[in-house]
This record gives structure tokens, sequence and C-alpha cells, in this order.
């Protein structure tokens, strides 16, 4: 046999050897789909299964969050008798800012538009801290600080955290 005609018999057996593979991937083809299907959507049920209860344990601590910076209980757990004002301002801003840096994490479990609320709320809670002491005179005290925010949260129509609270709750019955 010489040189070509060996070259010549394997390239035909390599077409068809190719062609083989080619008709035996186009017939299973879609059996072959299906099979990687079924295993993307049984690793999606595997990792839904896992991250649940993250997602749940989120929105649990979000709401803790807000029930503690709601000024009617961060004040109850912060006030003391005879507290200065600066004293007291500076407990409440440490208290929300060391509250929301604790659960910052949390925003990688929940939706981005309910995240940005916790956020608007702290800043607003803080802002609203920050007001009181400006209406204040000089020589008030922690007392009178905690009565004029008191009296701007019940000034408000609706309440922020309450609603901040069925937000996330919202959120929650998403998950199910």
């Amino acid at each position: 046999m010489n040189t070509q005609q060996i070259l010549v018999d394997v390239a035909i057996l390599f077409t068809g050897l190719f062609t083989a593979l080619m008709a035996v991937y186009y017939i299973l083809r879609n059996d072959i789909q299906r099979f990687f299907n079924l295993k993307i959507i049984e690793l999606n049920k595997e990792n839904r299964a896992q991250i649940l209860p993250l997602r749940l344990q989120a929105h649990e601590r979000l709401i803790i969050f807000v029930d503690r910076i709601n000024p009617a209980n961060l004040l109850v757990r912060l006030h003391q008798q005879g507290i200065n004002i600066a004293t007291l301002q500076a407990g409440i801003l440490n208290e929300i800012r060391s509250e929301y840096q604790h659960n910052i994490a949390q925003q990688l479990y929940i939706d981005s538009i309910t995240w940005g609320v916790v956020r608007k709320l702290k800043e607003d809670t803080i802002a609203m801290v920050n007001n009181a002491i400006q209406s204040l005179p000089d020589d008030a005290n922690g007392i009178e600080l905690s009565k004029a925010i008191l009296q701007h949260m019940v000034s408000i129509n609706e309440n922020p955290y309450d609603l901040t609270i069925e937000l996330i709750k919202k959120d929650i019955y998403k998950l199910f």
C-alpha cells in the first residue's frame, strides 16, 4: 500500500466516524439538554432550600433593627435620670449606628428597595434627633430632648417604623 492510499483511508475513516458522532449527537441532543436542565432545576431547588432560612433570618433581624431604632423604644432603653442632652444624643446616635452596622450584611438577602427604605429610616431617625437638639435651648436636658423627639413622632400621620415593618413583612410573604 502506498502512503496516499493510507491517507485516503484514514480520511474516509475519520469522515465516517465524524458523521456517525454527529448523527448520534443530533439524535440524543434533546435528551442531553433535558438531562442538564433537570440538573440545573435540581441545583436551584437545593440552593433555595439553603437560602430560604437565611433570607427569613435577615428579614427577622431587620424587623428587630427597625423596632430597636424606633425612638419610643430607643429612648426607654437609653434614658437615665438626670442625663444631659449631649450624652443622650451621643448615646442615641451611637446605638443607631451600631445597630445598623450589626445588620448591614442583611441587605444580601432582602429586596434592594426594602433595604433602601431601611437605610433611609436610619438616616431620617438620625436627622430627627439632630433636628430636635437644634430646636431646644442650650440649657435643655435629656428629658426635654426625649419629649421633643416623641412630640415629633406624635405629629407624624403614619408611623414610619410601623410602615417599614409592614414592608419587610410583605417581602417575607413574597418568599412563599
